[in-house]
């Protein structure tokens, strides 16, 4: 199924909420990308990413402030591919990811900043299904998101 957010906004109106245009980019191997979220805060510190992604991701999406950092990459292509076996939707960074080549070819849709070759800490700090804002936008785990070349959307229930 495509998933076009400029359809589901003309749609469903006032039930959508967009996400500022801060210059997201389509990094994965589906040019888009639509469930419930899940939630994770974390700086330059990608360790509750793979923590995350290792476990069933049932269709959903894995939404990561990395605080909007620009100085490592919060997912490469070993959690990537975590994601694609572990049934996630996607993944969702504020911040950079890397292995952008590899990326591009799996089976998940990957929404990002920009990329960033060195790799972050691993200290296992940050907090996990918290409410994260960024782009004018909170986001709550439970809530679906939505995404393509257009933007990233939310709403409270599912859309499709």
């Amino acid at each position: 199924m495509t998933i076009q957010t400029a359809d589901l906004c003309d749609e469903h109106g006032d039930k959508v909420r967009v996400v500022a245009p801060m210059g997201f980019r389509s990094l994965g191997g589906r040019p888009d990308l639509g469930g419930p979220i899940t939630t994770l805060k974390a700086f330059e510190d990608n360790a509750l990413v793979r923590s995350a992604l290792e476990e069933p991701g049932q269709g959903r999406v894995l939404v990561v402030d990395g605080g909007g950092s620009m100085r490592c990459a919060m997912v490469g292509d070993q959690l990537a591919k975590l994601g694609v076996d572990n049934g996630w939707a996607g993944i969702v960074v504020y911040g950079c990811i890397r292995d952008s080549a590899a990326i591009s070819g799996m089976d998940i849709g990957v929404f990002a900043l920009g990329t960033h070759p060195r790799k972050t800490v691993k200290r296992g700090i940050g907090e996990r299904d918290v409410p994260v804002s960024f782009g004018g936008q909170t986001f709550v785990p439970g809530q679906f998101i939505y995404a393509d070349a257009d933007g990233l959307i939310l709403s409270d229930t599912g859309l499709l």
